[in-house]
Protein backbone atom coordinates (compact mmCIF):
# COMPACT_ATOMS: atom_id res chain seq x y z
CA UNK A 1 0.00 0.00 0.00
CA UNK A 2 1.01 3.78 -1.04
CA UNK A 3 -0.39 6.91 0.10
CA UNK A 4 0.82 10.67 0.07
CA UNK A 5 0.36 13.22 2.71
CA UNK A 6 -0.08 17.06 2.89
CA UNK A 7 -1.27 20.10 4.12
CA UNK A 8 -0.92 23.60 4.55
CA UNK A 9 -0.97 24.02 0.89
CA UNK A 10 -2.52 27.29 0.78
CA UNK A 11 -3.50 27.12 -2.47
CA UNK A 12 -3.27 30.63 -4.86
CA UNK A 13 -2.04 32.76 -1.54
CA UNK A 14 -2.24 36.25 -1.67
CA UNK A 15 1.51 37.19 -0.14
CA UNK A 16 0.11 40.24 -0.41
CA UNK A 17 3.19 42.20 1.31
CA UNK A 18 5.52 40.81 -1.37
CA UNK A 19 4.68 43.56 -3.90
CA UNK A 20 6.77 45.74 -1.39
CA UNK A 21 10.38 44.22 -2.57
CA UNK A 22 10.71 46.00 -5.95
CA UNK A 23 11.95 43.08 -8.15
CA UNK A 24 10.73 40.40 -6.35
CA UNK A 25 8.80 37.23 -8.33
CA UNK A 26 5.39 38.56 -7.57
CA UNK A 27 3.73 35.67 -10.30
CA UNK A 28 5.79 33.18 -9.89
CA UNK A 29 5.54 33.01 -5.97
CA UNK A 30 2.35 33.20 -6.19
CA UNK A 31 2.15 30.00 -8.98
CA UNK A 32 4.36 28.22 -6.94
CA UNK A 33 1.90 26.72 -4.72
CA UNK A 34 0.08 25.50 -8.12
CA UNK A 35 2.98 24.10 -9.33
CA UNK A 36 3.81 22.37 -6.44
CA UNK A 37 0.61 20.94 -6.00
CA UNK A 38 0.19 19.76 -9.31
CA UNK A 39 3.90 17.88 -8.66
CA UNK A 40 1.85 16.17 -5.35
CA UNK A 41 -1.00 14.88 -7.65
CA UNK A 42 1.76 13.61 -10.60
CA UNK A 43 3.58 11.58 -8.51
CA UNK A 44 0.68 9.96 -6.75
CA UNK A 45 0.04 9.13 -10.76
CA UNK A 46 2.53 8.20 -11.56
CA UNK A 47 3.69 6.38 -8.26
CA UNK A 48 -0.22 4.42 -8.28
CA UNK A 49 -0.63 5.23 -4.66
CA UNK A 50 -3.64 3.97 -3.30
CA UNK A 51 -5.20 6.74 -1.55
CA UNK A 52 -4.20 10.57 -1.07
CA UNK A 53 -4.44 12.90 2.72
CA UNK A 54 -4.78 16.43 2.97
CA UNK A 55 -4.41 17.53 6.04
CA UNK A 56 -5.81 21.25 5.95
CA UNK A 57 -5.50 24.34 4.73
CA UNK A 58 -5.75 23.62 1.24
CA UNK A 59 -7.01 27.02 0.37
CA UNK A 60 -5.73 30.80 1.83
CA UNK A 61 -8.24 32.63 4.76
CA UNK A 62 -7.85 35.39 1.75
CA UNK A 63 -8.98 33.90 -1.38
CA UNK A 64 -11.92 35.15 -2.69
CA UNK A 65 -11.76 33.89 -6.90
CA UNK A 66 -13.40 30.30 -6.95
CA UNK A 67 -10.61 30.00 -9.40
CA UNK A 68 -8.28 28.08 -6.86
CA UNK A 69 -11.83 25.92 -6.19
CA UNK A 70 -11.63 25.03 -9.73
CA UNK A 71 -8.41 23.94 -10.26
CA UNK A 72 -8.60 21.80 -7.19
CA UNK A 73 -11.39 20.47 -8.80
CA UNK A 74 -9.62 19.86 -11.93
CA UNK A 75 -6.86 18.13 -9.76
CA UNK A 76 -8.83 15.89 -7.80
CA UNK A 77 -10.73 15.06 -11.26
CA UNK A 78 -7.44 13.48 -12.31
CA UNK A 79 -7.02 11.38 -9.33
CA UNK A 80 -10.78 10.34 -9.88
CA UNK A 81 -9.16 9.43 -13.20
CA UNK A 82 -6.79 7.44 -11.77
CA UNK A 83 -8.27 5.41 -9.44
CA UNK A 84 -7.26 7.28 -6.60
CA UNK A 85 -9.20 8.20 -3.44
CA UNK A 86 -8.75 11.58 -1.16
CA UNK A 87 -9.44 11.76 2.24
CA UNK A 88 -9.66 15.57 2.91
CA UNK A 89 -9.85 17.69 6.35
CA UNK A 90 -10.51 21.72 6.24
CA UNK A 91 -8.01 23.18 8.97
CA UNK A 92 -8.67 26.87 10.21
CA UNK A 93 -8.00 29.15 7.27
CA UNK A 94 -10.76 26.62 4.84
CA UNK A 95 -13.47 27.12 7.69
CA UNK A 96 -12.82 30.90 6.74
CA UNK A 97 -13.46 30.08 2.97
CA UNK A 98 -16.35 30.22 1.27
CA UNK A 99 -14.50 27.95 -1.32
CA UNK A 100 -15.74 25.17 0.61
CA UNK A 101 -19.41 25.76 0.94
CA UNK A 102 -19.79 26.62 -2.51
CA UNK A 103 -18.02 24.46 -4.93
CA UNK A 104 -18.15 20.93 -3.82
CA UNK A 105 -15.22 18.56 -4.94
CA UNK A 106 -15.72 15.16 -7.10
CA UNK A 107 -17.00 12.02 -5.80
CA UNK A 108 -13.32 10.81 -5.00
CA UNK A 109 -12.80 13.28 -2.28
CA UNK A 110 -14.29 12.13 1.16
CA UNK A 111 -14.05 15.49 3.40
CA UNK A 112 -14.44 15.17 6.91
CA UNK A 113 -17.51 16.73 8.57
CA UNK A 114 -16.65 19.33 10.61
CA UNK A 115 -19.42 18.90 13.81
CA UNK A 116 -17.73 15.82 15.20
CA UNK A 117 -14.92 13.09 14.26
CA UNK A 118 -15.57 10.16 12.29
CA UNK A 119 -14.25 7.11 10.56
CA UNK A 120 -14.17 6.31 6.70
CA UNK A 121 -13.18 2.88 5.68
CA UNK A 122 -11.32 1.34 3.23
CA UNK A 123 -12.38 -2.25 3.52
CA UNK A 124 -10.16 -3.43 0.77
CA UNK A 125 -6.81 -2.10 2.07
CA UNK A 126 -8.27 -2.24 6.06
CA UNK A 127 -7.01 0.70 6.51
CA UNK A 128 -9.42 3.46 8.73
CA UNK A 129 -9.09 7.18 8.58
CA UNK A 130 -10.24 8.99 11.43
CA UNK A 131 -10.57 12.60 11.07
CA UNK A 132 -12.39 15.78 11.62
CA UNK A 133 -12.39 18.98 9.68
CA UNK A 134 -12.33 22.81 11.54
CA UNK A 135 -15.46 24.02 11.88
CA UNK A 136 -14.53 27.72 12.57
CA UNK A 137 -10.87 29.08 12.05
CA UNK A 138 -10.38 29.71 15.86
CA UNK A 139 -10.77 26.13 17.39
CA UNK A 140 -9.23 25.49 20.65
CA UNK A 141 -10.76 22.39 22.21
CA UNK A 142 -8.47 19.42 21.82
CA UNK A 143 -10.22 17.63 18.77
CA UNK A 144 -7.98 14.08 18.59
CA UNK A 145 -9.46 13.77 22.65
CA UNK A 146 -12.68 12.54 20.77
CA UNK A 147 -11.35 10.72 17.75
CA UNK A 148 -12.73 6.95 17.50
CA UNK A 149 -11.09 4.41 19.32
CA UNK A 150 -9.14 2.40 16.55
CA UNK A 151 -10.50 -0.45 13.98
CA UNK A 152 -9.16 -3.75 14.98
CA UNK A 153 -6.96 -4.95 11.97
CA UNK A 154 -7.06 -1.99 10.24
CA UNK A 155 -4.12 0.13 9.75
CA UNK A 156 -5.23 3.49 11.53
CA UNK A 157 -4.33 6.67 10.61
CA UNK A 158 -5.13 10.20 12.26
CA UNK A 159 -5.71 12.98 10.61
CA UNK A 160 -5.45 15.86 12.71
CA UNK A 161 -4.70 19.87 11.60
CA UNK A 162 -3.42 22.27 14.13
CA UNK A 163 -3.73 26.25 14.84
Amino acid sequence: MKFIHCADVHLDTPLQGLAHYPGAPVNEIRNATRRAFEKIINVAISERVNFLVIAGDLYDTGLKSFESALFFNKEMSRLKDAGIDVYLIYGNHDAASKLIKQVRPPRNVKVFRASEPQTLLNEELRVAIHGQSFATPAVTEDLAAKYPPPVPNFLNIGILHTN
